[in-house]
């Protein structure tokens, strides 16, 4: 049974409901995308690589999901073993490595997308567009808020998104899902821990 907390503090109350929402939220990432065989760590990294325009660096990869390049390279190592991604050396500059998705990311990914999509979509469905876009303003002004703390500066990018690819995106899963015969692989061998 869920523990549901009640603060008299306001600020208590926000902040461990923020909490505990960003963690319940996960979880549920966790069970979508493993039966995709992809952590949520492992998805977001490759939403990262699908979404940055040309060659990717580890550290494009960190400022994108606003991580450490040293945590990020240590993700794409674990992911270069399970062969969701590729390191490979710049021909002009051998210092720089870009990170690629393999064939085995590229047919996991999108309809662990699709699945995501489809529980983001579950996860706010009871909260109406005025809602939603109180919401994303509450999020933005906290969200700015930790940046100004940690001295982030201006954000250096904002990533735009048409609804439609999404749209195509949930329609090309659910077709692949009513093929028959299409399965997804395990990957076999002894059970791992997933890390976020």
């Amino acid at each position: 049974m869920p523990i549901k907390f009640k603060f008299q503090n306001m600020d208590k109350g926000a902040w461990v409901l923020l909490r505990q929402v960003y963690n319940l939220v996960l979880k549920c990432e966790d069970q979508v995308f493993s039966e995709h065989k992809l952590t949520t760590e492992q998805h977001t990294l490759l939403m990262a690589v699908k979404n940055i325009s040309g060659p990717v660096r580890i550290t494009d990869i960190a400022q994108w999901l606003d991580r450490t390049p040293n945590s990020v390279s240590m993700l794409v190592d674990r992911m270069v073993k399970a062969g969701l991604v590729k390191r490979v050396r710049d021909r002009k500059d051998r210092r720089t490595v870009f990170v690629s998705m393999t064939a085995k990311a590229e047919k996991a990914y999108a309809p662990a997308t699709a699945a995501g999509w489809a529980l983001i979509q579950e996860i706010l469905s009871p909260l109406s567009n005025e809602d939603k876009r109180a919401l994303i303003s509450l999020l933005e002004t906290l969200r700015d808020k930790t940046y100004d703390y940690l001295g982030s500066g201006e954000v250096t990018e904002e990533v735009r998104r048409n609804e439609t690819q999404v749209v195509q995106l949930t329609k090309r899963a659910a077709k692949s899902k009513q093929r028959p015969g299409l399965k997804t692989k395990g990957q076999g061998g002894r059970k791992k821990r997933a890390v976020r």
